[in-house]
């Protein structure tokens, strides 16, 4: 297994990055933070994991092993591919996907491209354990304000990434109700 690379950036693909080590290019589909990790550094280091298949061995890079594992988690899900794992893991920082989990917050999921309602419903049923078991105890608020703001926006007619858009520019220390209504001022 090969579980992390350490080199140099030397170009860029869709959703990955080919990464120089030792004068061998390894060709690594990665997160979005990994991406962004890797721009303009001389040197990066990837957590990696390679999926190996009978007609295909394709390497994975995280920007740390937080993404990996969930990523890992996510593989354990029946009908998740490694392409949608990475999706999930790229939509948002795993904090926050542990939480969405824990919370059993299945339209968080179903925002992700490529993500309908029965695997959103299917993800957080099936890993509502085993990522609640790996958050430190009193790690989530019963009721996140985040969420309720999110839902409300939803009542309103936005999409559940509309909401997520708006929501991500107002202050996340503003209650609830402040945060909705500075999205609604800021759409007017």
């Amino acid at each position: 297994m090969i579980s992390r690379l350490r080199g140099t950036p030397a170009s860029r693909s869709g959703d990955g990055l080919v990464l120089d080590v030792g004068g061998v290019g390894y060709l690594v589909a990665t997160t979005r933070s990994a991406l962004r990790r890797a721009e303009g550094m001389g040197e990066v280091t990837l957590e990696t994991y390679l999926h190996v298949r009978e007609d295909t061995l394709q390497l994975y890079g995280f920007a740390d092993t937080a993404e990996r594992e969930l990523f890992l988690h996510l593989l354990g899900v029946s009908g998740i591919g490694p392409k949608v794992a990475l999706a999930v893991v790229s939509s948002s920082a795993p904090g926050e996907l542990r939480r969405a989990i824990a919370l059993g917050d299945a339209a968080r999921f179903q925002a992700i491209p490529g993500i309908g309602k029965k695997t959103a419903e299917r993800i957080v049923l099936e890993l509502k354990g085993s990522i609640a078991d790996a958050i430190e105890p009193g790690g989530i608020e019963p009721i996140s304000s985040d969420l309720v703001a999110r839902e409300a926006l939803v009542e309103l007619g936005y999409s559940i990434l509309e909401a997520e858009r708006a929501l991500a520019r107002i202050d996340p220390e503003l209650p609830a109700e402040e945060r909705v209504r500075e999205a609604l001022r800021s759409a007017a």
